[in-house]
């Protein structure tokens, strides 16, 4: 059975990108004003999705079921097991009274809360972004700033807010990759391209992290640590984007991030210790041997690198080797056309699973909590309970991310996002504006940068072409606003919530984290409206 997809059965475009917009808009509805909790509203959203793809789109039901199911299995494996797998390390150093030490050891660096959030939230995020992506970054910065005696709202928030501008170049990359395939635009100019929106907002969301936390006031008493930490990271973001390419440009960076505020902290403080509302101010702590900071790290320092080592494309690709292969999904690999505008020319939608358990991230993940659980003295009994009682409070919240997956992936097959994706492409002159907010609604639709790409890249393409703008302006534009969209996306607010165990408040969450996400995507789009019109010779 083949299908087309349709772009617009109403014969209105804006009134069938409404149409199409029905599954968000009652999946957001219910959660951040109706409160409902977070499985519900996504179970209800992902019938509307069905039911609109099925009656209105035409889409054969067959076709639809297949791509909810694909799209569930997508969210449990690698999506979920991400989650579980970090928390599950989290979990192994609560346990074993490490995380005190971690917490010592960053009280050491800075009591403030403000420099603690820039520290895990923003840098140390990066390098996890870099390294692996795909929700990793919020459930481990998540985790570790719970530990550290954050507030679950703001976790959950900081988390997602600082898991921005990094996105593009996450997982070694793998979202200018994915562009570059899908539009067959030069990988490096679509690197650089990117190297030359994104450090502006890297400079910024260090300083509108704190700003979201403790206001301008807060965000003004230390804008030394939010200047050292964002300038470094974005210098180096454009230098390794611009003059390497997209592999390792989050970890570099991350790295420059770190040691730069580490360094600033030994010769500067801020002049008051910024703590939330009805915090006891910390107690006198003695700073731990290094011995003990050591052990205390180990479990986080064993995660970084085995993340790092299985985000490698030979330990991927040995590892994939060695799994169980890939299959079609049935009823639904190839049965979908996409058709023009859209793409060029009619093309066969793949829908494949691939159950590669050994080179999965989350994976790694639990290696770093068995190895890290062994050597802080656990008996394997021990870690299988951990484990399992990780699983529990973990339930809810895994059936929610395959659900929230399921309406992204019914959405895409259905052709309801590329409906509202064309209507963003028809605003003409003003295209360049609403370019990153494509990449913004991708993201916000899917859950991953590189799906935005693989989704719109190629109506960025042949837009931009149609209207004589830089295709590679309006294909990396995509990837720099999808970034802003991460941050309100089901799939990160349920990591979010799931990291900081605040199931049934992913409505409180999104409210927290969404003015800051529309904000910061049209301050891309401004951006790249003067890229286009003022400064052109900026594009490679």
């Amino acid at each position: 059975m083949n299908w087309t997809q349709v772009y617009n059965p109403a014969g209105n475009l804006l009134l069938s990108a409404l149409i199409a917009s029905i599954p968000v808009v009652v999946l957001l509805g219910l959660l951040a004003f109706f409160h409902v909790r977070a499985h519900i509203a996504a179970l209800i959203g992902l019938v509307s999705a069905l039911l609109v793809a099925i009656l209105v789109y035409g889409m054969p039901t067959k076709l639809a079921l297949a791509a909810a199911a694909n799209g569930a299995a997508f969210g449990l494996f690698p999506i979920g097991w991400i989650v579980l797998a970090a928390i599950f390390v989290y979990d192994i150093t609560v346990e074993t009274g490490q995380f005190e030490v971690v917490k010592r050891t960053i009280a050491g660096l800075a009591d403030d809360r403000r420099i603690q959030a820039l520290l895990i939230a923003f840098s140390f995020g990066a390098f996890i972004e870099g390294a692996a992506g795909f929700g990793t970054p919020v459930a481990v910065s998540a985790a570790m700033l719970i530990g550290l005696g954050f507030k679950p709202l703001q976790a959950a928030g900081l988390a997602l807010i600082g898991n921005t501008a990094p996105v593009a170049y996450g997982a070694l990359g793998t979202p200018i990759i994915t562009l570059a395939k899908v539009t067959g635009l030069p990988l490096e100019q679509l690197s650089a391209m990117t190297g030359r929106q994104l450090p502006f907002f890297s400079v910024i969301v260090p300083f509108w992290l704190v700003w979201a936390m403790a206001g301008f006031k807060g965000m003004r008493e230390v804008w030394p640590a939010c200047l050292a930490s964002g300038l470094s990271f974005a210098i180096v973001q454009f230098l390794v984007s611009n003059y390497h390419g997209p592999w390792v440009v989050d970890i570099a960076g991350a790295i420059a991030s770190i040691l730069t505020l580490v360094i600033l902290l030994k010769f500067w403080q801020p002049k008051t210790v910024w703590r939330f509302d009805g915090e006891a101010a910390a107690e006198i702590v003695e700073k731990p041997s290094t011995a003990e900071a050591a052990r205390a790290w180990m479990p986080w320092v064993i995660l970084s690198v085995l993340v790092f080592l299985w985000g490698l494309p030979q330990i991927k690709a040995f590892l994939n080797g060695i799994s169980l292969p890939e299959f079609a999904v049935p009823f639904l690999d190839k049965a979908v056309l996409r058709a023009p505008p859209v793409v060029l020319q009619a093309k066969a939608e793949e829908a494949r699973f691939a159950f590669n358990w050994l080179s999965a991230t989350g994976t790694a993940l639990l290696i770093a909590g068995i190895v890290s659980g062994l050597m802080l003295k656990l008996s394997p009994m021990r870690l299988v309970k951990i484990f399992f009682g990780t699983f529990k409070r973990a339930q809810l919240s895994l059936l929610t991310i395959a659900a929230m997956l399921a309406l992204g992936f019914t959405t895409r097959f259905g052709g309801l996002d590329s409906t509202m994706g064309l209507a963003f492409a028809s605003t003409g002159w003003l295209f360049p504006f609403f370019s990153p907010l494509l990449g913004w609604l991708g993201v916000a639709l899917t859950g991953s940068d590189t799906s935005s790409n693989v989704l719109f890249g190629n109506l960025q393409q042949v837009t931009a072409q149609q209207l004589g703008i830089s295709p590679v302006l309006a294909a990396a534009s995509n990837s720099s606003g999808g970034v802003m969209g991460k941050m309100i996306d089901a799939q990160s607010i349920v990591v979010a919530s799931m990291a900081t165990n605040q199931h049934g408040e992913e409505g409180t969450i999104l409210r927290y984290v969404f003015f800051h996400s529309v904000a910061l995507a049209v301050l891309v789009g401004l951006l790249v409206m003067l890229q286009a019109y003022v400064f052109p010779s900026i594009v490679p």
